[in-house]
This record gives structure tokens, C-alpha cells and sequence, in this order.
């Protein structure tokens, strides 16, 4: 259950109006997400001023949307899997990819499983990064300047990820048909031991 208000055009706090125009320009519609979030101007005013960077980085459009599955994915983040399951299809990542990082595993394509694994290794090590997720990055092409400029979109999406977990936006209908696999998805695997 949740306690947040996802704002119409009309009931949207003043000082959260003009990020929430920023983003319809760019999707043509408003996130439930950005919606729910845009009850403070401190998170949708930071989520949109990150994302902007993101977006003018060194990463296509693919690789952006690779990164922000998988730390949506391992952050269990059930609105953003959805998201951005549709967005990286819509982007052209393959959907053998993205069904194998919703299901916590390494794509196919060796530059989209280098970035995957970087963004899992500093998510699940509290912003430590293990030493062979460092050297396949490398080793798929990437360089130093790339791999600081991957930790911005991390933070970015962490944002968009934690509130996600917090005011649990409902999905768009043109979601809906994810839902069902961002269920899964959203589920941590299984430990081996007693719950």
C-alpha cells in the first residue's frame, strides 16, 4: 500500500512542475514514477538533472537502457523492470538480453554482459566493484573515463529505484504486458536457505 500521491498536471507541486514538462517533452507522457516522486522537487528535480547527464554521455541509447535494467533488476525494483524491459526493446537491445538480465544472468552480446556485470558488482558490493567485472569491461572496450560516467547512471537509476520501492507507482498500460515477468524479475534469488 502505499501512502504517495501520483499528481495529475493539476495537483503536482508548483516547484516540481517544470521537471515534470522536461519530462513529457522527452517521452511524450509522464512516468507514474516521476509522477509519485514529483511530491518533492528535492528527488524528481535531482532524477531529472542526472538523467540529463546520462543522456548526453559517451553510452547509446542501448548500452543506457542495458544499465538501467540491471540495476533496476537488482535493486528489485518491479516499476522500473517494466520501464525499462519496453525501453530496451524499443532501443534495439536483443530480447534474448534482456530476458537473461532479468533473470539475473550475463547477456549475449559481450559489451551489453561487461556493462551488466559492473553495474550488479557495485549495486550488490555497496559501491565496490570486484576486480573481474573491472577487467571484462576493459577487456570489452571501454575505458576509464566510461567506467566513472557508469557509476553516474547507477546513481541516477538508484534514485528512480529506491523510490520505486518506496511509493510503488502502478504501471502504465502499455506495461502491463511486462508486468507479469517484472514480477519474477523483481525477485531476489533464492539463498539456498530457510526464509
Amino acid at each position: 500500500m502505499s501512502n504517495f500521491t501520483v499528481h495529475s498536471p493539476q495537483s503536482v507541486p508548483e516547484a516540481s512542475k517544470a521537471p515534470l514538462r522536461a519530462l513529457e517533452e522527452v517521452f511524450g507522457f509522464v512516468p507514474n514514477l516521476a509522477r509519485a516522486m514529483a511530491e518533492s522537487p528535492v528527488p524528481i528535480k535531482g532524477f531529472i538533472g542526472l538523467f540529463q547527464n546520462v543522456h548526453a554521455g559517451s553510452f547509446g541509447e542501448a548500452e543506457i537502457q542495458v544499465l538501467l535494467l540491471t540495476n533496476a533488476v537488482t535493486n528489485n525494483s518491479r516499476w522500473a523492470i517494466a520501464f525499462h524491459t519496453h525501453l530496451a526493446l524499443a532501443q534495439g537491445v536483443a530480447e534474448a538480453d534482456v530476458e537473461a538480465i532479468r533473470a539475473r544472468r550475463a547477456p549475449d552480446d559481450i559489451r551489453h554482459a561487461a556493462l551488466s556485470a559492473v553495474a550488479r558488482s557495485l549495486i550488490e558490493n555497496r559501491g565496490k566493484l570486484d576486480a573481474a567485472a573491472q577487467s571484462g569491461f576493459y577487456a570489452a572496450g571501454y575505458r576509464p573515463d566510461q567506467l566513472l560516467e557508469l557509476i553516474g547512471v547507477v546513481a541516477a537509476s538508484t534514485l528512480t529505484n529506491y523510490a520505486g520501492n518506496v511509493v510503488h507507482p502502478p504501471l502504465e498500460d502499455f506495461l502491463q504486458a511486462t508486468e507479469a515477468t517484472a514480477a519474477l524479475a523483481a525477485s531476489p534469488p533464492s539463498s539456498g536457505g530457510s526464509d
